[in-house]
C-alpha cells in the first residue's frame, strides 16, 4: 500500500511539473512566426542629409515593439538579411515582393507569414515668427526674438502576407504626430554682429520626428496584434 501511495504521489508531482511546461509549449506554438522585410520609403522626398535608410530604421523599431508585445514570434533580423543578400532581393521588392520571392523566403526562414510595408509620410513642418525687442542686459543687447514651432507627421502601412498563397491577410495603417516649440534670440554682444542663441531645451527637429515615428510604430503594432485572429 505504501509503495502504491508513493507511486501515486510521484505521478501527481510529475503531472504538476509537466503541466506548466506543456502549457508554455502550447502557447508558443499558437504564436504565429513572422519575418519583417525592410519597409519601402521610395515615395518620400528626402529632406534630411546623409544616406539614411529610413525604411530599415522604422522596421527595426517595429520589430522591437512586436517582440516586446509577445503576440508574434519574430525571426531574427540578421538571419533575414543574410538570406536576402544570398537571393539578391532588391530594394524595389520591399513593399511588393513577388510570389516567387515570398515562397523562397518563407521556406528558408520556416515562417508562413511575412510583414511588408511602406513609410508613406515622413514630414516636418517648421514655422517661425519674429518680433523686435528693445531691452538689453549690460553689454548684451537683444535684437529680434524668433518663436519657432516644428510639427512632425509620420504614417506607416504594414501588411501581413501568406508566403504560400501571396494573399494579403492584414493591412494596418498607423500614424503619429508631434509638435514642439522653441525660442531663438538674436543677441549682439557690444557692437558685434548678431549671433543666434538657441534656448530650446533640445533639438526639436530631431525630437519631433522621433516622437511622431514612435507613435506611428505603436499604432501600427497595435493594429497588427488586434488582427491576430485572422491568421490560421
Amino acid at each position: 500500500m505504501r509503495n502504491q501511495l508513493m507511486s501515486l504521489a510521484l505521478s501527481v508531482l510529475a503531472l504538476t511539473v509537466a503541466a506548466p511546461a506543456a502549457h508554455a509549449q502550447s502557447a508558443s506554438a499558437r504564436r504565429p512566426s513572422v519575418a519583417l522585410l525592410d519597409f519601402d520609403f521610395g515615395s518620400i522626398q528626402p529632406w534630411w542629409s546623409g544616406n539614411v535608410d529610413l525604411g530599415k530604421q522604422v522596421t527595426d523599431m517595429l520589430v522591437d515593439e512586436l517582440v516586446n508585445e509577445g503576440t508574434f514570434r519574430v525571426i531574427e533580423r540578421k538571419r533575414l538579411d543574410v538570406l536576402m543578400n544570398e537571393q539578391s532581393f532588391s530594394n524595389s521588392e520591399r513593399a511588393d515582393p513577388s510570389a516567387a520571392a515570398l515562397v523562397k523566403l518563407g521556406k528558408a526562414l520556416g515562417v508562413k507569414y511575412l510583414i511588408v510595408g511602406s513609410v508613406t509620410r515622413f514630414g516636418l513642418e517648421n514655422s517661425s515668427r519674429s518680433f523686435g525687442a528693445s531691452f538689453g542686459i549690460s553689454v548684451l543687447r537683444v535684437g529680434n526674438v524668433n518663436r519657432t514651432e516644428g510639427k512632425g507627421t509620420v504614417a506607416i502601412t504594414a501588411r501581413i502576407v501568406d508566403v504560400e498563397t501571396g494573399e494579403i491577410l492584414v493591412s494596418a495603417k498607423g500614424e503619429g504626430m508631434s509638435k514642439r516649440k522653441g525660442v531663438q534670440l538674436e543677441a549682439r554682444p557690444g557692437g558685434a554682429p548678431a549671433a543666434t542663441i538657441n534656448l530650446t531645451s533640445s533639438d526639436f527637429q530631431v525630437t519631433v520626428m522621433g516622437e511622431a515615428t514612435e507613435a506611428a510604430i505603436k499604432s501600427t503594432a497595435a493594429k497588427l496584434v488586434a488582427a491576430r485572429a485572422r491568421l490560421e
